[in-house]
């Protein structure tokens, strides 16, 4: 066989151990969150019918599918995000789901996107979502989940310090602009993605889109901007806006404001006052929501910039498009690899962890010794690596260093005859003889 550059596709990561084990600490962590907060644990295929994909993101998102004909001829997509396949599956399996149903789902999705800082074409979505209810309530489980998420991560601390997450409401941002000259809804549509990107571009970059996109001449998409740049945008004069300008009293787009300030307040009394805001210019540009959105961002200096960390919103009529009937949902979604990026910026999690605190090593002839103790060890809950290459013990007190073992544990066949192991503690070179039976609960002790 011809031989091959070793090369990862542009977009593509390996994560090599010391990567990976961080992530893996955060990911146990965020899968502890969401299965205390009540969510199931759910798993879709990477691959879908591409007409199960197509249309449910905006043209933006349609052109970042990876899409192609599989042996079959049949069309198919890698999944772009894991919201439009949960719909696929309640549709799919309405008759065996209990509804309200609440899953969480944490995998790889794709997209054929321009590769640049922090932006990748395969990345990890962790999410949680509630089907078949639409409540206030449900709305404020699912914001809660995430919070108590980055309380337990340690960016959002007791006072409700470290993050903010804003809200907003599809309908509002529709009444807004209808306020200010936009009535179109595809126009209003192409509005709210341009809205989406305002701390990415600038007002700038979004009046030219405004222009570009919807069609908005220049005096017409500054209006827009200087109605969602106002400052003194609350509750109460959003409301005023809507009533006064718009004259929506009374219709959906005013209730939406109700049902701000009831997740707010459910929110809050949950204990996260100061964690949650009414933020106008929050978008969310994916087309399939179509009420409440949120997105979270931490505050702290060190990564005030690094972006949105938390997203997502309502989405009532998305798992209708797959069935004969609407079933609302809400979810939220957390992404892993900025918010793990923020984490080690602020040095909550280690950048690189040890592979394995405890290491075995092994001499000729005695092999079978070692592999004794690392299976008493094991069978102790601890993590153990045994020694493969033998020799020198000196060598082998090296590998493991720079393994990132802590401790090591030295037996021979006579050692094991007298009922005693060697333990070395490699932070302090100190090396202490221990009776087999006290071998777990020592070596658990060195590493506390």
């Amino acid at each position: 066989m011809a031989t091959v550059e070793a090369k990862t596709l542009k977009g593509f990561r390996d994560f090599l151990p010391e990567q990976m084990a961080p992530r893996q600490v955060m990911l146990r962590a965020i899968e502890d969150a969401f299965a205390r907060a009540g969510f199931v644990p759910l798993m879709t295929p990477a691959l879908e019918y591409l007409e199960t994909l197509m249309g449910k993101y905006g043209e933006e998102g349609d052109k970042l599918l990876y899409r192609f004909a599989d042996h079959g001829e049949r069309n198919v997509a890698l999944r772009y995000d894991l919201t439009v396949p949960l719909a696929r599956v309640v549709a799919q399996h309405r008759g065996e789901l209990q509804l309200p149903f609440r899953r969480y789902q944490i995998a790889p999705v794709w997209r054929a996107d321009k590769p640049q800082r922090g932006r990748f074409r395969e990345f990890m979505q962790c999410d949680a979502d509630i089907a078949g209810v639409n409540s206030a309530v449900a709305d404020a489980e699912v914001l809660t989940t995430g919070l108590t998420l980055l309380r337990t991560l340690g960016v959002l601390t007791g006072a409700n310090q470290g993050a903010v997450l804003a809200i907003n409401h599809r309908f509002v941002l529709s009444g807004l602009l209808e306020a200010a000259g936009v009535h179109d809804a595809g126009q209003q549509l192409h509005c709210i993605r341009a809205i989406d990107k305002l701390d990415k571009v600038g007002p700038t970059g979004v009046s030219t889109e405004l222009q570009a996109t919807a069609g908005l001449s220049a005096a017409e998409a500054e209006a827009v901007l200087a109605l969602f740049a106002d400052p003194d945008l609350t509750l109460e004069t959003v409301e005023t806006v809507l009533v006064e300008r718009a004259g929506y009293e009374g219709d959906k787009r005013h209730n939406s404001i109700g049902r701000l300030r009831e997740v707010v307040r459910l929110v809050e009394a949950s204990g996260f006052a100061g964690a949650i805001r009414f933020d106008p210019t929050i978008a969310r540009g994916l087309d399939y929501y179509d009420g409440i959105i949120y997105e979270t961002r931490l505050t702290h200096p060190k990564v005030a910039s690094i972006g949105a960390v938390m997203s997502g919103g309502r989405y009532n009529k998305l798992i209708g498009l797959f069935g004969k009937e609407d079933v609302p949902a809400v979810g939220i979604s957390l992404g892993l690899d900025r918010l793990l990026a923020a984490l080690q910026e602020l040095e909550l999690i280690p950048k690189g962890l040890a592979t394995v605190p405890v290491y075995v090593a092994t001499f000729a002839g005695d092999e079978a010794a070692a592999l004794q103790i690392a299976s008493e060890l094991r069978g102790g809950d601890l993590r153990v690596e045994v020694d493969l290459a033998g020799g020198k013990t000196g060598k082998q007190f090296e590998r493991a260093s720079k393994r990132g073992a802590s401790v090591v544990v030295l037996a021979g066949s006579q050692e094991l005859e007298r009922g005693v192991v060697q333990v070395k503690d490699l932070r302090t070179g100190s090396q202490n003889e221990v009776a087999r039976g006290d071998l777990v609960p020592h070596v658990r002790a060195l590493l506390a």
